[in-house]
């Protein structure tokens, strides 16, 4: 019972906070920019089910706590349905009624007769928000700590790998990988991990000469001490670094806020190229994650921040420190995710609302529906494909085979 106890402290309680946090800052981007439009609003929740707190403010707008913490929503006055976007004969209505209750002045109050480039506006202020709290904690950490530098060098090529083929040699030092220099380790395994039989171009250093190679990378079953077992590219390098080429970096404020600018649209531009290539069939997607995944991510990334013999004051710094770099990187996949063009997320109200500003109409109301089923489906079924991913990192099957064998 307590080691179950534990699990759940080490597991599940670092990543409900995380997310809480970051549906918090989502809905409050959504919040903040229909504030600036006057919206009307009557909830602004944190979770579904019954309430745990609940309040209202002088503006009407009930602020609420739900006991199911699975992310949140801001409900605009006047909502019919869960998409917030009605055709016309539900704006004809809605319209009506806000007269008759209110008169004629208080219908420019109601998000839906907000021109179409404000309501998009409220609805991109979400996805937004996420990225903006990424840039906030990047810059924060940047001007805070700085950077450290320390590029690759090869110290080990495994024989008959793909690294072997391509002419890569001990003491090589890694300049480029695709056109794009490489600052530490870290970008060579980014650029290999998701270019899996996809020739990588290299520019190594050997003996002060800039050194042109190919390598393939093949997709391996590696075991990651945070994701699990995944398949992902491998060329067979080992790198480490020379201490006499390890560079500290120290940034004003200006400087430290355009690196996160850089960091966070490189994780942009790593999840888009990802997903790009799971649809183009290159890969298996073995490194997309459901709840359960990034509750098992949020526990592994506590256990290594908390490990060792380190005083319990410096344990928790560093774990609070490695929380909030996670949330960052958090922040912009769920920021990523809400602006796909799938109905039931903000991306799919930013296609309607195109569609809006083109035809000079609300899309038709069975147009809608048929979307927003589409959409589920396709969301349900992201998710589950997420999920079988995720137990399958836990080796649950491999369990459940034991038991019966």
């Amino acid at each position: 019972m307590l080691n179950l106890l534990g699990q759940i402290l080490i597991y599940i309680v670092p990543f409900l906070l995380v997310l809480t946090f970051i549906v918090t800052i989502h809905e409050l981007g959504h919040y903040g920019v229909a504030r600036l439009f006057k919206v009307k609003m009557d909830r602004f929740a944190i979770g579904f089910g019954r309430a745990l707190f609940s309040r209202t403010d002088k503006r009407g707008v009930e602020w609420r706590i739900g006991w199911i913490p699975a992310g949140g929503y801001v409900k605009f006055s006047g909502d019919l349905d869960a998409s917030s976007v009605p055709d016309a004969a539900g704006l004809a209505e809605l319209r009506q009624r806000v007269i008759a209750e209110e008169g004629p002045a208080a219908v420019c109050d109601y998000f839906h007769f907000k021109p179409v480039w404000q309501r998009a506006l409220i609805t991109a202020g979400g996805p937004a928000a996420n990225f903006i709290l990424a840039i906030v904690i990047f810059t924060v950490l940047f001007a805070t700590f700085g950077d450290q530098i320390s590029p690759p060098r090869v110290v080990n090529v495994v024989p008959g790998s793909a690294a072997a083929s391509a002419g890569f040699r001990p003491g090589d030092l890694i300049l480029e990988a695709n056109g794009d220099p490489v600052r530490r380790g870290e970008d060579v395994i980014r650029v290999v991990t998701l270019n899996s039989a996809t020739p990588v171009r290299f520019v190594v250093e050997r003996g002060g000469q800039r050194v042109p190679l190919i390598a393939t990378p093949v997709r391996t079953l590696t075991e990651d001490a945070v994701a699990g077992q995944i398949k992902v590219g491998r060329i067979g390098l080992e790198m480490g670094y020379r201490r006499d080429e390890i560079r500290a970096i120290r940034y004003n404020p200006i400087e430290a806020v355009c690196a996160a600018v850089r960091q966070t649209g490189d994780v942009l531009g790593t999840t888009f190229t990802y997903i790009g290539r799971i649809f183009s069939g290159r890969e298996s997607g073995d490194l997309l994650n459901g709840p359960l995944g990034i509750a098992k991510a949020a526990g592994g990334i506590s256990q290594q921040a908390t490990a060792g013999e380190a005083p319990a004051g410096l344990k928790a710094a560093n774990l609070a420190l490695t929380l909030i770099q996670f949330a960052a990187i958090l922040s912009i996949g769920i920021g990523f995710i809400n602006l796909m063009p799938i109905p039931v997320l903000d991306g799919g109200h930013l296609v309607f609302y195109a569609y809006e500003a083109v035809a000079k109409k609300p899309v038709a109301a069975k147009v809608q529906e048929a979307g927003y089923r589409v959409g589920l489906a396709l969301l349900a079924g992201l998710m589950l494909f997420a999920t079988w991913n995720d137990l399958q990192k836990l080796n649950l099957f491999k369990f459940l085979g034991g038991l019966v064998s």
